[in-house]
């Protein structure tokens, strides 16, 4: 009779079982070095690449970007505005130059507090697109504009915004990348004046990785006088007692050209404006502040208004920042102001110097005239 196989069961040892080692959790970014960041929107016009050169050649070490047209809705899809190889171009010089934070401005069209719902829908995808964007970036920050009531009541036009912020980011995974509502100046129905608002937006939104972006020029315009030491201590107080100083991450530099309490968002240059020059160097060097990027978003009326901005932070801080080596502005002089520029020199300029307007028919006279009196000679 054939002896029927015996079946031999290995013994394991607990510790010969395999065990992966634990993922380590990501460190803090590169610019994240307790370095002083200052940084200024700059154009993605022709390349999203040359944004970083621009910001580099003003002396910055931070930037903001628009991602896309800031003031028309995509024809396409937003998801596919960026390319792999761009995105990767971008990430690769980005790290070269140090620049960081990188902060996203999301689009001016979207209202995600609307109660119009082609428009609420519309805006919904358009912000989805802005967080796709942002992620094939690298970027650090996206700054939205909260939105506004158009008719509905500020509650909800609250739940409507947190509502909109989570549908635009299902099925992301934001690694990285935190959404930050930013205070409004409280110019017509927009939400976002009193920080009582973002603080209950925040609260809808505990699943997200949220903050918030404070804009020198709104936080004035809405009535906080941050122009003097004492006004300066009890806008962060009250700041810190609504959303919580350590939600902020970002701030706007921006002068305004409005007065304290105006409900009007107009920017201007740093130390020009209302809020002037001493309060800035209160607000850069304020010890509850520290480690936040300051990014300018101040206008250029005139070649070199950008990098005049920039250094202007900078010597608020104590610091030079020599010119570098193929610098270039921003943006080009907006037409309107250089038309307005070229009046005020010609209204200056005495009457016998101003250039003589003359018209084709004159010039045709004169020169017949000439013609005639060398026929006669």
């Amino acid at each position: 009779m054939a002896e029927e196989p015996q079946s031999i069961v290995p013994a394991y040892e607990d510790e010969d079982e395999y065990r992966p080692e634990p993922v380590a959790p990501p460190g803090p970014p590169a610019w994240m070095d307790g370095s002083s960041r200052i940084g200024i929107h700059t154009s993605i016009a022709g390349d999203v690449s040359a944004a970083l050169e621009i910001a580099h050649g003003l002396g910055a070490n931070a930037l903001q970007i628009f991602s896309s047209s800031p003031r028309m809705w995509s024809r396409e899809n937003d998801s596919s505005r960026i390319k792999a190889a761009d995105s990767q171009r971008f990430r690769a010089r980005r790290l070269e130059l140090g620049l960081g934070p990188l902060v996203i401005h999301d689009n001016y069209l979207i209202n995600l507090a609307s109660p119009e719902r082609v428009l609420r829908t519309r805006s919904i995808q358009a912000f989805h697109g802005e967080l796709v964007r942002a992620l094939a970036l690298g970027a650090d920050f996206l700054v939205a504009h909260p939105g506004a009531c158009c008719g509905a009541t500020m509650p909800d036009s609250i739940a409507a915004i947190a509502d909109g912020l989570r549908q635009a980011a299902r099925g992301l995974k934001l690694d990285g990348l935190r959404i930050l509502l930013e205070n409004t100046a409280g110019q017509g129905s927009s939400v976002g004046s009193k920080f009582e608002e973002l603080h209950a937006i925040l609260d809808l939104c505990r699943e997200l990785p949220m903050g918030v972006c404070i804009d020198t020029a709104h936080i004035f315009a809405a009535g906080h006088d941050i122009r003097t030491a004492q006004g300066l201590d009890a806008a962060l107080q009250h700041v810190d007692a609504t959303i919580g100083l350590a939600n902020v991450y970002v701030i706007h530099a921006n002068d305004s050209k409005k007065e304290l309490a105006s409900r009007v968002d107009r920017h201007h240059h740093i130390g020009k404006g209302h809020i002037g020059l001493e309060a800035f160097g209160r607000v850069l060097n304020h010890p509850l502040l520290a480690g936040r990027a300051f990014i300018l978003e101040t206008p250029i009326d005139k070649p070199g208004d950008d990098r005049r901005n920039v250094v202007a932070l900078w010597k608020l801080l104590g610091k030079e920042v020599p010119k570098r080596r193929g610098a270039r502005d921003g943006f080009r002089v907006r037409a309107k102001a250089r038309r307005r520029a070229s009046g005020r020199a010609t209204e200056k300029a005495h009457p016998s110097e101003r250039p003589r307007k003359t018209s084709r028919a004159h010039a045709a006279a004169k020169r017949a005239a000439l013609k005639s009196r060398k026929r006669g000679s």
